[in-house]
């Protein structure tokens, strides 16, 4: 008996798949790099963004929806990828300009002088002339998008051990990924974390030796890599939650003492999940951030992994497609509104500003959708396809 090919078996990638390249084809046709120039430079970008937001989302919808763990702490990850590779970008940048400021001098000079000059503009901002420990591997691209991956992995992986084999679950769970992610955003908020404090990392959107390149160009690159990302990510995913591990981790949220007794070990599975949505949430973060040019620690402050959660909970959580559909049509209308694009709503006197108001419209959101519609948006979807079976 032939099997079912994984991807005829999951019809909800192949749609993925089609979207990413019709969306992709179309940006590219009609932006100022590649195509008639119709679409704005800061336009492609957006959509690069909002991309890799769709790319976290997937990654929260893996631990929320299926595992049953409410994370706020994604978006520490997410942060903490974009720092990764943005020690890379504003060391290389700033070597660039150093180096051949250097080479002029009547002596040449040495690999030492060159690193402490880099040091100095780098850091001088924060009044510092020492390279901190956790740059020693901002010289090399290669160890830096190894750390991309390696650093949230491992901060999954050792706070994932000790809170699940403390058997620590629900709302506490959630309150002890919240405060982790407090603290780490506090300790990059001082001057001598080594992440230049509330300076953060800026200028990450001039890649080093690309400076030939035009932004219109490398916004499109990005968009090319954002939806390769979210692509390829959004099969794995699919794939590990549509067989006999998916079967476990919705068991193991649905409840969690009954797949313990059946002998399955609950931790690891946890552990798992965890940490490869922390990686994953990491590329997106590593992917993001070049095209938004800067990073401070704001980033990662947990309101932002609310968000994160919001926009899940809107598109539909446990399902792939209503992650990703939340994380777009959520994030593209708060460009909108909060971008002064939205036009005030004139009341007797009162003018709605939607750049004051576009909070509280994603609060009410959220509660609507929980009490009256708990599937979300990806449950319109849901409800076609029930009626085409019917059919």
């Amino acid at each position: 008996m032939t099997r079912t090919p994984f991807i005829l078996r999951n019809p909800s990638v192949l749609a993925m798949l089609a979207v990413l390249a019709v969306l992709t084809l179309a940006v590219t046709l009609t932006s100022q790099a590649y195509g008639t120039g119709a679409l704005p430079t800061s336009t492609v970008k957006i959509l690069g963004m909002t991309l890799c937001l769709a790319l976290a989302a997937v990654a929260m919808d893996l631990v929320w929806g299926y595992l049953g763990i409410l994370s706020l702490g994604q978006m520490a990850f997410f942060a903490l990828g974009g720092y990764m590779i943005g020690q890379w970008l504003m060391y290389a940048r700033t070597e660039a300009i150093v180096a051949p400021q250097l080479a002029q001098s009547p002596i040449p000079p040495t690999p030492q002088e060159v690193r402490d000059a880099v040091t100095n503009q780098i850091f001088g901002v924060v009044g510092s002339s020492d390279l901190p420990l956790v740059w020693s591997f901002a010289h090399s691209l290669w160890l830096q998008l190894l750390l991309v991956v390696a650093v949230p992995g491992l901060l999954a992986l050792v706070f994932g051990w000790l809170a699940f084999r403390s058997r620590v679950n629900g709302v506490y769970l959630s309150i002890l990924t919240q405060a982790m992610t407090l603290a780490l955003a506090l300790w990059l908020f001082q001057n001598d974390s080594g992440f230049r404090g509330n300076n953060g990392l800026s200028g990450l959107q001039n890649l080093p030796g690309l400076d030939h390149v035009g932004q219109a160009t490398l916004s499109v690159w990005f968009l090319w890599a954002s939806a390769a990302a979210l692509a390829l990510f959004y099969a794995l995913a699919a794939w590990m939650v549509s067989g006999k591990f998916g079967s476990v981790t919705r068991a193991i949220r649905d409840d969690e003492t009954r797949v313990r007794f059946l002998g399955y070990p609950v931790e690891g599975f946890k552990l798992v999940v965890f940490t490869l949505a922390a990686m994953i949430t990491a590329i997106a973060g590593a992917l993001y951030y070049p095209q938004a040019g800067i990073i401070n620690p704001a980033e990662m402050m947990p309101i932002a992994s609310i968000y994160l959660a919001v926009w899940v909970a809107i598109g539909g959580r446990g399902r792939l497609y209503g992650a990703v559909i939340g994380a777009v049509v959520v994030s593209l209308l708060s460009s909108w509104f909060t971008g002064g694009r939205a036009p005030s709503i004139h009341l007797p006197g009162y003018v709605v500003n939607w750049v004051d108001w576009w909070q509280v419209l994603l609060g009410l959101s959220f509660v609507l959708v929980t009490l009256f519609a708990p599937k979300g948006i990806a449950g319109v979807f849901d409800l076609f396809g029930r009626k085409g079976d019917r059919a």
